[in-house]
């Protein structure tokens, strides 16, 4: 029988710095490559929006991202917490940079003063003719509909219209597409836009704050409102702060993260040998 071995993992708030807001991560350090099969049955069991593992490479670190009900190919919130926990039990050290190799290329993070500043690719969209069935699911008047290679992105009215908005899930499920990103520009000073963003078909009927979706938006209201650096506000009921920054086909993702809870999961080691340890 193979030996029991005790996986570090962590729940982590991303885009906040109080407990309880923003977007829950679970992060797991893995001494070295894991089955699919076992990961996806992680992410099922702890639930959040996504769950990260993370293991060692010779030039940095490999990260996959899944939802409690498939594997998704780029993930903002949970690579700032995976970070985020690398530097907190210094597996990093402060001024080290965060490298990690995913199904969307190298993702680098650093830490800037109290932030963790992410390098992500920018994610546009292009205006389309929107899919049958989304306005009878969203149930709010669609200013404009666009589409990039994840998600629809979909501009309403105003903030009351957004903030409002009480989807039909079950039709938005049936959308071919990873989720829907519903937007508008910001009522309040502090922020240039709002948000929300729905991905039923992925297993996640809302999420509280969505890193991904700002590499589309970023770019969206960057051209709208002729700025570079943006600050973005996700209306989830919990709620969370992006700033984005526009660098070409790059984007600057900026926020914070706070760990709520750590643990160990009880395994089964999937090798003989003990691989170095993240």
């Amino acid at each position: 029988m193979a030996p029991r071995m005790e996986v570090p993992i962590y729940q982590v708030d991303a885009f906040t710095d109080r407990p309880f807001s923003g977007n829950p991560a679970a992060v797991c350090l893995l001494r070295e490559t894991a089955p699919e099969e076992w990961m996806q049955s992680v992410a099922s069991e702890m639930n959040v929006a996504e769950t990260a593992f993370i293991w060692p490479l010779d030039d940095g670190l490999s990260l996959r991202w899944f939802t409690p009900a498939v594997e998704v190919d780029l993930c903002g919130h949970a690579t700032l917490a995976s970070a985020h926990v690398l530097w907190e039990t210094h597996r990093l050290a402060p001024d080290q940079l965060a490298r990690f190799h995913t199904r969307s290329g190298l993702l680098t993070c650093e830490r800037t003063n109290d932030s963790i500043e992410l390098d992500f690719p920018a994610e546009p969209e292009s205006q389309c003719e929107p899919p049958s069935g989304l306005a009878e699911a969203l149930g709010v008047p669609m200013l404009y509909t666009g589409r990039n290679r994840f998600d629809f992105l979909v501009e309403v009215s105003d903030a009351a219209a957004l903030r409002g908005l009480r989807p039909d899930i079950r039709r938005l499920a049936e959308i071919s597409a990873r989720g829907i990103i519903v937007t508008c520009a910001s009522d309040t000073p502090e922020y240039d836009f709002l948000s929300r963003f729905f991905a039923p078909a992925f297993g996640i009927d809302e999420d509280p704050v969505t890193g991904s979706a700002h590499c589309c938006l970023g770019p969206f209201w960057g051209q709208r409102l002729n700025k570079t650096e943006l600050t973005g506000y996700q209306a989830s009921p919990r709620g969370g702060t992006i700033r984005v920054r526009m660098l070409g086909d790059r984007v600057k993702l900026i926020g914070k993260a706070v760990t709520v809870l750590k643990g160990e999961l009880l395994g089964v080691a999937l090798r003989s040998e003990q691989p170095t340890t993240i």
